[in-house]
């Protein structure tokens, strides 16, 4: 694999900015990886590749002429399915969406990266409308996790782990409700950020914000690095004027110096699912490596956690799901993918009344004030962002693997930020990534230490079992 594609995208952006590489070459380096890993990962959906080079062309004719358009200038990124690029189709992978109309217009954040010099050069895949932990869907098919084709890159946000893990594109933009975000990228082994609730605009994302689980889901940023995701969040924090639930708090990277005052609380089991040996030994080195760095380091965990699984649930599924069919319906997906059929199929026991309703919603007032009160004594978590290592496909609706989710549950119905990095791998050589879990608006703390991490237990590997076309690995 031409060396090239690993570097993270503010390293590719330094040699444009230098001259010693053009966006050109970066933007057809990737075309190329892309047209050789895609047939086996399927994470590709499609693909911008003129369109990419005009603005790659673009962007070098501004630059000889002594001038940037930002940090990412001419720099390639792709984006989850479900959000709005101009001229493109976003489908949500679901077939009402197949023959939507073009977009008129980018998604605030695919404009911000944009603005910040970044190309947009693939649109990835997804499960039916976003709802199921793997990628798979009637309009583009299965998404393949590039360490074993075997086994799922995870879901909702899975075409977009799967690209960056296999270097097709350095960094991209994904979305979390119940860790479509983290989940894939520990699946795939790369970083991934779910933001506070409330941090990023949703404007021009399919389904659009709102409604009453409009608390529980934002959209984040994934990469190879963790440099990337900083580097990331500062361009795109900020209110758009549309999205009425963003707050204008201010983002800034967390001075390296101020770790030392950190106190982490980790946890190998939720109370629900505890951790397979492998994942638990990872979090464990983990929690060993920031111990020398930090002010202390307890195993804890807010005892709620053990609530979650059920608790996300019963907010989703207070009508057991109809409002979910009737959406469907609405926007012609008469018919959808197994995996949407087994979501709903869970949503069903979660039935209840307009009095079920409010208890569950006193049930997660009482959840939040718990997080906050065990954040008052901690900064942060850490803890498995799965039980396992990647899953094989199909295999994620199992009642014993589907609990396992209530990992990242957990900080959705919280609201905290939470990062994924790499830490380990499993013996057969997938990746084991923890979770990073911060209080409120510190994005900044759980990206220092998810860096920590990375420098000192090695982050993102390259795959060495996905295949070209041929017979060529790329790692």
């Amino acid at each position: 694999m031409n060396s090239l594609l690993s570097l993270s995208a503010a390293k590719q952006a330094a040699l444009i900015r230098n001259r010693e590489l053009s966006s050109v070459e970066l933007i057809e380096t990737h075309l190329r990886h892309i047209s050789a890993v895609n047939p086996s990962i399927n994470a590709v959906v499609e693909l911008l590749g003129e369109r990419a080079l005009d603005q790659a062309r673009a962007a070098d004719d501004v630059l000889a002429q002594g001038r940037s358009r930002g940090p990412l200038h001419g720099v390639p990124f792709s984006v989850k399915d479900s959000m709005e690029v101009e001229g493109t189709r976003c489908t949500a992978g679901t077939l009402g969406r197949a023959s939507a109309p073009l977009s008129t217009a980018d998604a605030t954040l695919v404009a911000r990266l944009r603005q910040a010099g970044g190309i947009p050069i693939a649109k990835t895949n997804l499960p039916d409308l976003l709802f199921a932990f793997e990628s798979d869907n009637l309009l583009f098919g299965r998404t393949n996790n590039p360490y074993d084709l075997a086994r799922t890159c995870g879901g909702s946000s899975g075409g977009e782990a799967a690209l960056i893990a296999a270097c097709g594109s350095p960094m991209g933009l994904g979305s979390d409700c119940a860790g479509s975000v983290r989940l894939p990228a520990a699946f795939c082994g790369i970083a991934g950020i779910k933001p506070t609730s409330g941090r990023l605009p949703r404007t021009g994302h399919f389904p659009p914000a709102g409604g009453w689980i409009e608390a529980l889901w934002q959209i984040g940023p994934m990469a190879r690095q963790v440099e990337d995701l900083v580097l990331m969040m500062g361009l795109l924090t900020g209110p758009d004027g549309v999205d009425p639930a963003v707050a204008g708090v201010r983002f800034s990277a967390l001075d390296e110096r101020e770790i030392g005052v950190l106190r982490i609380a980790f946890h190998t089991d939720n109370g629900c699912c505890a951790a397979g040996q492998e994942v638990a030994a990872v979090v464990r080195s983990a929690a060993g490596a920031l111990a020398p760095d930090v002010t202390g380091v307890e195993e804890a965990r807010p005892s709620c956690v053990s609530e979650a699984y059920d608790l996300e649930m019963k907010l989703l599924g207070a009508d057991g799901g109809d409002s979910l069919r009737a959406y469907l319906a609405a926007i012609g997906s008469r018919r959808v993918h197994p995996l949407l059929t087994g979501w709903l199929d869970k949503l069903e026991p979660y039935r209840t009344s307009l009095a079920g309703f409010q208890r569950y919603w006193a049930e997660w007032d009482r959840y939040r004030s718990e997080i906050a009160s065990f954040l008052s004594r901690h900064d942060a978590i850490v803890c498995p962002a799965y039980p396992q290592p990647a899953l094989p496909h199909g295999a994620s609706t199992q009642d014993a693997n589907f609990r396992g989710f209530g990992y990242t549950m957990a900080y959705n119905l919280a609201g905290l930020p939470g990062v994924v990095v790499r830490c380990g791998e499993s013996s057969s050589g997938l990746p084991v990534a923890v979770q990073i879990l911060a209080k409120p608006w510190r994005e900044d703390v759980a990206l220092a230490i998810a860096a920590r991490l990375e420098q000192a237990l090695g982050g993102w590997k390259a795959p060495s079992k996905v295949t070209t076309q041929g017979a060529a690995a790329i790692g």
